[in-house]
């Protein structure tokens, strides 16, 4: 019997101090010194759906409705969908649990074709503001929202979970060939404020923070 092992493309140098296997990944849980924020994480093990369809609205991936306008994003019980424009949405499972693609042509799975990071904690827009002139942190701005466009020069769907410190965050998904580039990019450009690789564990208490209260 073939094993099938999935590699994600993204690599911290820094020592995993717990890791799980899971859907044929390995899964970091925790990193070694991962320090009080800000943190990166890899979340190229979660599951990415891409939805098109002329009716796009209609739909209800993981029994969450696509969002009604364009930039807006809906997220429910650890799934998050974002509309993108007026015939595609892109479907984020944050779990990071095995989950089927659905059987109608309209469902592209695009997991291993793109790198996702989380990056979240004090001072996450004052490393964004070095690598993008897309105004993330915005006023006033509802969230979570969807900004589409360049992040280090690389064309990316970007989430902005939340923008109140300390709790700040982005996520954002971008090719999968860019994904070493853009992990030293950010980490080159959060070293002044002491920024750390983290584990998936990390991300889902601050997930909980950001939509549980």
């Amino acid at each position: 019997m073939t094993t099938i092992t999935r590699r994600t493309p993204v690599h911290f140098d820094v020592r995993p101090v717990d890791s799980i296997q899971r859907d044929d990944w390995t899964v970091v849980l925790e990193y070694e010194n991962e320090g009080q924020g800000p943190h990166l994480v890899d979340l190229s093990h979660c599951a990415r759906w891409d939805l098109q369809n002329r009716d796009v609205g209609r739909f209800t991936p993981a029994g969450v409705a696509v969002p009604g306008a364009p930039g807006r994003c809906a997220c429910q019980n650890g799934v998050m969908i974002n509309r993108m424009n007026g015939t595609q949405a892109s479907i984020w499972h944050l779990a990071g649990e095995s989950v089927e693609v659905p059987a109608q042509s309209a469902y592209t799975d695009v997991t291993e074709a793109t790198v996702f990071l989380a990056l979240f904690g004090p001072d996450v827009f004052a490393i964004c503001e070095k690598l993008s002139a897309l105004d993330l942190g915005r006023p006033n701005q509802e969230t979570p929202a969807l900004i589409q466009g360049p992040f280090a020069h690389v064309p990316c769907q970007i989430v902005v979970a939340a923008d109140s410190d300390p709790q700040a965050g982005i996520l954002l998904t971008c090719s999968r060939g860019y994904a070493h580039d853009m992990a030293h990019a950010i980490q080159d450009a959060g070293a002044e404020y002491h920024l750390r690789p983290a584990g998936e564990r990390r991300f889902q208490a601050w997930l909980k923070d950001c939509f549980q209260g």
